[in-house]
């Protein structure tokens, strides 16, 4: 994040045009290349998120300062071989026609194509009032590649970039920063990819020889694999005081938010070395014990998902594997309610062969496994206490919410994916419907209702009803996941949509993320969806990127206030909105 971008050209609002092979800057030319080295920007007076290891003595604050030490000469020169060969087998092996969903130079396009970082700029209010208890910063994470490899990669696979939009007294301050993670920081360092994009998938002998070649970078030493290999670009969390970029393929990693506006990634946080590897992008926070819940995927390895929690003060206890994941599973989220902890088991599977033999991505659909639910003690101290309930063609990546229905009933709201084994490839002709299940654990009968026709997914909720019966929902409807032309408010209660407000012709946001008036403060049931809902919103017509702000209690959810951002904000997928009072008492 440490750099200052002094000028930006009208062009940053209009949509690029594709990115060429030979992959010049398609910035003006005051505006640094994606991969240059930038100049180191000023500092700003920052408000900490992380407090002083002295002062979280006991508390799992370990953090590792993320750093390039200098490798050894032979090192160096064995990695300046490995350079050469991969651009030398580039240019003698042709790389056969990618994917339309993994070609970098088809998928990054339009409003999907990185952006350069931006420091602090202030913003205007085009319409309305932004409302005064708003006060506070409100973050979106997403994929924004640095480079552009010579092989695949898939949206999924963008180094993660936040978007910020700090809100005080009726006053707007947008910053873009990348999160400087190890991957980030070692190939903005070298000029070039370094790690190979697993997911994206190895189609030819190149692309299996790019990952014998980092193999072979981890073996001289200028990888070193403890040190995280993540993108930090799936979504944020707040919890023992601080404020988390994560991805599920590594370890959190801990950003600073400044007076200014600015960010910074102070850090990878290991939990005193307690957790290894990676953890969910999509950690529970239960609002009245202050406890958070977490998991780790692996399907590479078995146990192929560990269970965790952390108490009230940041501290992780023990883990749970779940042996009875018996398949390489990836499981991206999951629920909790007040005893159970909930994992949705879809029909994707891993594939480690496809990797090592070209054949595509690693991730499959098989189409004769029977999706299931599990639901486990949210307590428990072993996995055998996992109950699974199979739930024919139901296939929840995402979690909306979960609740108990008396002693004997689990409810789970969940976007069901339809034609899952597009979900990669072809994700524009994926449907998600939104289905309500019903479990009984006495019976074991579960009943499914679909709360809407819309394809609705990338929903939020009022955060105090995390893991508790609510009422109200509010989700993305897709036009190719995470590009949403609109979003809707599902009343869980009566099992229908209550309003709906459409971005416009040529207008797509992201993920409508729910903002209460209050700060947890607990309320009555009517008053569950007394707040706001917000979202980046981009014209592709216009190519100017906005910021709105919707009533969330009325019925056509009026729009309330608009920024009118300084330049145009990618596509992403999750955000979080950070109280001011939650980082400036840390």
């Amino acid at each position: 994040m440490n750099c200052i971008i002094n000028s930006f050209s009208s062009n940053l609002h209009r949509l690029p045009k594709p990115i060429p092979k030979t992959c010049p800057s398609t910035f003006p030319s005051n505006i640094p290349q994606l991969g240059a080295r930038l100049p180191y920007r000023r500092q700003g007076t920052r408000v900490p998120v992380l407090s002083s290891q002295s002062d979280n003595a006991g508390t799992g604050s370990s953090l590792e300062k993320i750093s390039l030490s200098n490798p050894s000469l032979l090192s160096s020169r064995i990695s300046t071989f490995l350079k050469h060969l991969s651009t030398t087998i580039s240019k003698l092996v042709d790389h056969p026609p990618l994917d339309p969903s993994v070609d970098p130079y088809q998928v990054f396009t339009g409003n999907f194509a990185p952006v350069d970082e931006l420091e602090p700029t202030n913003c205007s209010v085009v319409e309305g009032e932004l409302p005064g208890c708003l006060n506070g910063v409100y973050i979106r994470n997403g994929p924004n590649p640095q480079q552009m490899p010579n092989g695949p990669l898939h949206f999924f696979e963008g180094d993660g970039m936040l978007h910020s939009l700090k809100l005080s007294g009726g006053q707007a301050t947008y910053c873009s920063r990348y999160v400087r993670t190890y991957k980030y920081l070692l190939e903005r360092e070298a000029g070039f990819s370094i790690f190979p994009n697993i997911l994206s998938g190895f189609y030819c002998l190149p692309d299996v020889l790019s990952y014998v070649m980092a193999v072979g970078r981890v073996l001289c030493g200028h990888i070193d694999l403890m040190r995280g290999f993540g993108l930090a670009n799936t979504s944020l969390a707040f919890f023992s005081n601080k404020l988390l970029a994560l991805c599920e393929s590594d370890l959190p990693y801990v950003i600073s938010l400044t007076q200014e506006g600015d960010m910074e990634t102070l850090g990878r946080w290991d939990f005193d070395r307690k957790l290894l590897a990676s953890m969910t992008a999509h950690p529970k926070v239960d609002e009245d014990t202050r406890e958070t819940f977490a998991f780790q995927c692996n399907p590479s390895f078995y146990p192929h998902v560990t269970y965790f929690y952390f108490d009230e003060n940041g501290v992780k206890q023990k883990d749970v594997p779940l042996l009875s994941i018996n398949q390489p599973t990836p499981v991206h989220d999951f629920a909790i309610t007040k005893r159970f902890a909930i994992f949705p088991e879809t029909q994707l599977v891993v594939e480690p062969a496809n990797v090592m033999l070209g054949r595509g991505m690693p991730v499959v659909c098989e189409q004769k496994k029977v999706p299931r639910i599990g639901i486990l003690p949210r307590y428990a101290e072993s996995g055998s206490d996992m109950r699974w309930f199979p739930v024919q063609g139901f296939n929840a990546m995402h979690v909306t919410n979960a609740w108990e229905n008396g002693d004997d009933e689990v409810v789970v709201v969940a976007p069901n994916v339809l034609n899952i084994r597009n979900v990669f490839q072809e994700i524009e002709k994926v449907h998600f419907s939104l289905e309500k299940l019903t479990i009984n654990m006495r019976t074991e009968k579960v009943s499914r209702k679909i709360l809407s026709k819309r394809s609705l997914e990338l929903g939020s909720i009022n955060p105090y009803y995390i893991g508790k019966k609510n009422r109200y929902a509010y989700l993305g409807i897709a036009e190719k996941v995470p590009k949403m032309s609109g979003l809707a408010k599902i009343d869980l209660e009566k099992e229908c949509e209550v309003s709906r407000r459409l971005y416009g012709p040529g207008c797509f946001g992201g993920e409508p993320f729910f903002v209460s008036r209050e700060a947890n403060a607990p309320k009555p049931c009517e008053d569950e969806d007394d707040g706001f809902v917000v979202s980046y919103v981009h014209d592709e017509t216009s190519g100017q990127s906005n910021f709105i702000v919707m009533d969330a209690k009325s019925p056509n959810l009026d729009i309330v206030a608009k920024v009118e951002l300084p330049r145009r904000v990618p596509y992403g997928f999750h955000g979080l909105f950070v109280r001011k009072n939650s980082f400036s008492d840390s």
